[in-house]
């Protein structure tokens, strides 16, 4: 992971003999440990860790085989006495990514569910890729479900791991705002933890607030609807949390919800101008019953309206269901 393909056809003409393997099955366990290997081969260097922890951090690669670790995290997680870091992402410099995304103006909850066909792995031109087969090329999303279809074969993608999910998350926020507040991440985590609703809204008002005039009247990425949701989904993933965005239901897509071991919050976002007359967020969950997906658990109900003249939350409504 890490490497975009290059032409095979415009260097050298014996390039054009070259069969690529890239979503072969049988080669599928090329690129890094299975769980097996790392249990057999890293037996005795990893005895005593926790090895649940490790795999949330760094596994969950798959090129078609067994899902796998990206070798040189483990490598580095040993060597550095099994403290966990981004090792990999910061080995990289990917802000060719921003350049994509100033390019368009991208929803990134969307990257949660992406569906894409064999373009995926085709792409090769850097100057004219599409975001989510450079993604993919790159490592930051992998294939999580393969489906045919009547038009060929379906890729659905994922962010792989903890590791990418938080480091990747940071660097959209920098997109969307100049900087990251790890107080900021901090603060969500700990007031979802501990269901702290009005911490959780106070957090997320003061984070809009902060936000410099000159970051919405110098570009436009603040012009889409999608920004808000965009910015609040990015401190949610940046800040480790498990996450869906569009999580589906029978009843339609929720917008996200955020999934703990014994809760789970789902939230829908709306964009508000003066003249705007609609169902509210709150309103919206309730009817569409989208909790019913989680009766297993305590549900909370979350809805957020955001102004586009305040550039802030004008409201902000929430609500409990007791699990069933």
């Amino acid at each position: 992971t890490g490497i975009t393909k290059f032409s095979k056809a415009s260097i050298f003409s014996g390039l054009n003999q070259i069969e690529d393997i890239s979503l072969t099955p049988e080669f599928g366990n090329i690129c890094g440990y299975t769980q097996e290997e790392l249990e057999s081969y890293f037996f005795e260097m990893l005895k005593g860790t926790d090895l649940e922890k490790v795999k949330e951090w760094y596994n969950g690669y798959n090129f078609l085989g067994d899902r796998v670790y990206n070798p040189f995290d483990i490598l580095k997680y040993i060597r550095n006495n099994f403290l966990f870091r981004n090792y990999w992402w910061e080995s990289g410099s990917p802000f060719t990514l921003i350049t994509l995304l100033k390019k368009k103006n991208y929803y990134l909850p969307n990257l949660e569910n992406l569906k894409t066909d064999e373009t995926l792995v085709n792409t090769f031109d850097i100057e004219d890729i599409q975001l989510e087969s450079l993604l993919f090329q790159a490592g930051y999303l992998t294939i999580d479900k393969v489906t045919e279809t009547v038009f060929g074969i379906e890729y659905k993608l994922k962010v792989p791991n903890k590791e990418v999910q938080v480091s990747l998350n940071a660097l959209f926020i920098r997109y969307l705002t100049g900087e990251i507040k790890d107080d900021v991440r901090k603060e969500i985590y700990c007031s979802l933890e501990s269901e702290n609703l009005e911490e959780f809204k106070n957090t997320l008002y003061n984070l809009f607030a902060s936000i410099p005039y000159n970051n919405y009247t110098n570009n436009d990425i603040a012009k889409y609807e999608g920004y808000w949701a965009s910015l609040v989904y990015c401190y949610l993933a940046g800040s480790g949390l498990k996450i869906i965005a569009e999580d589906v239901t029978n009843k339609g897509r929720i917008d996200l919800s955020i999934i703990f071991d014994d809760k789970v919050y789902i939230i829908e976002f709306k964009v508000a101008q003066k003249t705007d007359s609609f169902l509210s967020a709150l309103e919206q969950i309730k009817e569409k019953r989208y909790y019913e997906k989680y009766k297993d658990k305590k549900v909370y109900l979350v809805g957020i309206i955001f102004s586009e003249e305040e550039k802030n939350i004008t409201k902000f409504e929430w609500g409990i269901l007791n699990a069933q």
